[in-house]
Formats: structure tokens, sequence, C-alpha cells
């Protein structure tokens, strides 16, 4: 069995370190890029394309709302002409820096808010599946298992990736624990490994009653901004590995060839 291993990269600011970026990028399959609208600019851009291609890692745009004071986690109410140039803005600028690596952009992860907004608005998932779709067809579109982002890019026949969080619970409808929550966080990296484990084994969202939801789990989102968590983030890799995963980049995975 096929699993692949993503994380949000580049986002230096004054919220976020990228200390740890190349650290991250020998453990990932796939890297999120920051396109400087909540975080990162051309130097971080870079430096992540950079890294990704000597360690065989896939790249992908991770666009936001432009609120670098908010690090895109504040909801913001824009016309579709907007989101759409949001996006396209964002992709074109990792696409350029990609090319001057001699890359490309495979894939896109809305950040933040945008992300959280178009996982339970159908219309604004289909906006930005549309968009991504019409930059190019062959775009792994990646999107958290469950959401109207999934069944947008299903109704329009993208290519698209499920993915779960390993440090994150869930409620009983499937939707991540509020980070204001105490138990919104999983920070033990044995809990993490098991966690996943049991979620890319089963198919299904572990809830954190304890109830199970199916669901389709192709990669899985990692987070690795301290030393804990990219102690986290290898004791998951390295688990997967060892009970018979298969680690893949997104582009090189059997259901997008």
């Amino acid at each position: 069995m096929e699993i692949n291993i993503n994380c949000d990269l580049g986002e230096k600011s004054k919220h976020h370190s990228n200390k740890y970026d190349p650290d991250l990028l020998e453990i990932v399959n796939s890297a999120n890029v920051a396109c400087g609208y909540h975080a990162g600019d051309e130097q971080t851009m870079s430096q992540v394309v950079k890294i990704s291609k000597k360690n065989g890692v896939s790249i992908g745009a991770h666009p936001s709302f432009n609120d670098p004071e908010n690090f895109g986690r504040e909801r913001m109410d824009l016309s579709e002409s907007e989101i759409k140039k949001l996006i396209i803005d964002q992709y074109e600028i990792l696409q350029k820096i990609a090319s001057s690596h001699g890359e490309s952009v495979s894939h896109v992860k809305p950040h933040g808010a945008l992300n959280n907004m178009a996982c339970e608005d159908i219309e604004l998932a289909t906006i930005l599946a549309k968009t991504i779709k019409d930059i190019n067809k062959d775009i792994i579109y990646l999107v958290p298992t469950g959401s109207k982002m999934q069944e947008a890019a299903k109704k329009l026949d993208m290519k698209f990736a499920c993915e779960i969080f390993a440090d994150r619970n869930y409620e009983d409808d499937g939707n991540l624990v509020s980070r204001k929550k105490p138990h919104a966080l999983i920070t033990d990296p044995e809990l993490a490994k098991k966690h996943v484990l049991k979620m890319v084994q089963t198919q299904s969202l572990n809830c954190h009653s304890g109830k199970q939801i199916p669901c389709e789990i192709d990669s899985v989102c990692i987070h690795g901004d301290n030393l804990s968590s990219l102690a986290t983030a290898k004791s998951i890799r390295d688990n997967l590995v060892e009970n018979g995963l298969e680690l893949k980049t997104l582009n090189k995975m059997k259901k997008f060839i």
C-alpha cells in the first residue's frame, strides 16, 4: 500500500520559523510551499525548491489569503474573481521559481482560513477546484478527507489526494478539534505514530471519542516547527515504513500515473 507524507514549508514569518525545513525535507515526500502571501518570500521558496529537488521531494503551492499579519488564519470574504486571482498569482510565483531550478509545481494545497472555509462551503470549494483545474488539469489537488473540497474535486473529475493530520484530533463529525480546546493537538510521538498508522491501515478517521469514520487517505500531513514535532515526524515516517507502507511523492502515486 502506498502513502504520502506532506508538510507545509517555507513559512518564515514573525509567526513561524523555517529553521527545521531542511530536516523536514529529509522526512517528507511532498512540500507545500508558502507563496509569500501568508508567509515566506522568494528566498525561502527558492531554498525549499532547491532542497526538495536534491531529496526527491515533490513541490506544491500553498496559497493563502493575502494576510501576513494574521498568517492567513483570519477568514476573509472575497469575490470569485478575487479568489481565482489569489490562487493563480501564487501558483505562478512559485512555478517561476521552480522552473528556474528545473522543477515544476505538481500539486496545490490551500492554507489556513481559506482551506478551512472551503472545507465547509461547497461554493468556495468549487471555485478553488475549477481554478486549479483550469491552471493545469494534471495538477493534484491536496484536500482534507471527507471535506467539501474533496466533494468538489470529485464532481470536476480532478486528480485529488485526500489527507489526514498526524498531530490533530478529530470530532465525531470528521472536523478537526478546534485549537482552542485542550485536546486539539497530539504532542506525544508514540501516540501520534499509532494514531496515524491506525487511520492509514483502516482508511478511517480516529475520532477523539473513539468513533471511526471510513474515508479515503492518500497522504499524511505532519508539522515540524520545533524539535519535539520533528521527532514526531520521524517516528511517524519510520512506523509507516516498518509496517509495510510504501512512501511516495504525490505525483508518483499509482492512482495519478
